[in-house]
């Protein structure tokens, strides 16, 4: 099989790369440049894609005796992840450039490319699984390493993108084999730092990067009842959930720290309130799509577990498939409340290992009657 090794100059992407050769697979290696800033070198295990990322990639390419190529996707990541990201910043909501990336991007965008080049798979180095359900059709599965399970970002795989999707490093129990498994093939990146924070913000400030991109305005911090309790400098950079930060010159009632409920981005405006007010009892939205086999059909229900958030824990809960004002959508109660849900944030579906699909979260309900 022809296999295009996606090799992001890290050790994973690397030992993946290497299993895919000794699997007997025609591999290829390709780097993604991901940026214009040619100069960008990593600072220390922030950030990735750069020029030290690409030359550690073309070195591994080397030690495995495979052809190796840079892609350049700058000008597709910058407007499908960067300007979705700061877009959806704007407009109050929270989104996941790792999991846009891999949507768009990863398994989009190169996917696509590599089957016109003749390539039967790409594979990367996430930690997930894709096994054969008992009807023969292709799930995906959390990785046997729970500590690097990647499948919640992996969530926007589709019925069509399985098939050509290898994760060599998926049943691999622990991060330190894959480590000492690069130590033993010769591998230079073996003990290079894994990357953290998003790639395009190398020194983790978000807050400063978003202030550059869409602007700093003075607004208002209210609490639920409309009383002004504070301000700020722009509701971009605030996310449900939030309590560090907030400039609030006001202290509540009870004394308790307090949280923010809602970003309104039309008014410039910032909800706070107690943590209670945070419980989410029923999310939704109708942007989703089915990891192989669609779950359920329009107007069944299904027992699954969802996670919204890549390192959060799944809740045990009720999946619905609805029409609503002609759209399909997905409705998820959870057993328990969920903990400060925001808009924009991807909810991933789960029955056990297997990830059935993933949606966006468009609409919350409160948990908690109004006024709190």
């Amino acid at each position: 099989m022809r296999v295009l090794a996606a090799m992001s100059g890290g050790v994973d992407s690397a030992v993946a790369a290497a299993r895919a050769v000794d699997a007997g697979h025609d591999v290829t290696g390709v780097h993604l440049a991901l940026s214009r800033a040619g100069g960008t070198l990593r600072a220390g295990s922030r950030g990735c894609c750069t020029i030290e990322d690409a030359m550690d990639a073309r070195r591994v390419a080397d030690r495995l005796g495979i052809p190796f190529y840079v892609w350049d996707f700058s000008e597709r990541f910058r407007d499908d992840v960067i300007e979705d990201f700061v877009a959806e910043y704007a407009a109050g909501r929270t989104p996941n450039p790792c999991l846009r990336c891999n949507e768009r991007i990863k398994f989009a965008a190169v996917l696509e490319k590599a089957l016109d080049l003749g390539f039967d798979a790409v594979a990367t180095g996430h930690y997930a699984m894709v096994r054969a359900g008992a009807s023969g059709d292709l799930e995906l599965h959390r990785a046997s390493d729970a500590a690097k399970d990647q499948s919640y970002v992996l969530g926007v795989l589709t019925a069509e993108q399985l098939p050509h999707t290898l994760f060599p490093l998926g049943e691999t129990p622990s991060k330190a084999l894959v480590r000492a498994e690069a130590e033993a093939r010769g591998l230079t990146v073996a003990n290079k730092p894994d990357s953290h924070d998003i790639c395009f913000i190398p020194d983790g400030d978000t807050r400063g990067w978003l202030a550059e991109r869409v602007g700093t305005a003075t607004g208002e911090i209210v609490d639920a009842s409309g009383a002004v309790v504070g301000s700020h400098e722009g509701a971009h950079a605030f996310t449900v959930g939030q309590r560090r930060g907030l400039s609030l010159g006001v202290p509540a009632a009870d004394g308790k720290p307090r949280f923010v409920l809602e970003v309104r981005p039309v008014s410039n405006t910032v909800v706070v309130g107690p943590r209670e007010a945070l419980a989410i009892a029923e999310i939704s939205g109708d942007r989703f799509s089915w990891a192989g086999a669609a779950a359920l059909s329009v107007g069944s229900k299904l027992a699954c577990r969802v996670q919204i958030r890549a390192h959060a824990d799944p809740v045990p809960a009720m999946l619905s498939y609805i029409v609503e004002d002609g759209m399909p959508r997905l409705v998820v109660r959870p057993d328990v409340p969920l903990d400060g849900v925001a808009p924009g944030q991807t909810a991933v579906l789960y029955d056990g290992t297997r990830v059935l699909g993933q949606f966006t979260i468009d609409r919350t309900v409160s948990a908690v009657p109004a006024g709190i």
